[in-house]
């Protein structure tokens, strides 16, 4: 009897196996597509960060190189 049960359930089960098994691989995509933007985004944001530093401190020391060779030598 118990057997009987069983089988007779087991399609149910299979159904509700699937269906959580499927939401769960979708959740899992959306988790893992979040996580890439989030890197991507900090990877570009860094990036922009990094490239604005270097140009600031490129035109710094350009300017004081102008300002050291237009100044006059000292006479001693």
């Amino acid at each position: 009897m118990k057997i009987l049960t069983l089988l007779r359930k087991l399609p149910v089960l299979l159904v509700i196996v699937v269906i959580l098994t499927t939401c769960l691989l979708s959740a899992c995509a959306q988790i893992k597509e979040t996580g890439r933007t989030i890197g991507h985004t900090t990877r570009d944001v860094a990036t922009a960060i990094g490239h604005g530093t270097r140009d600031a401190a490129k035109a710094v020391g350009e300017g004081v190189k102008k300002v050291v060779k237009s100044a006059p030598e000292d006479p001693r």
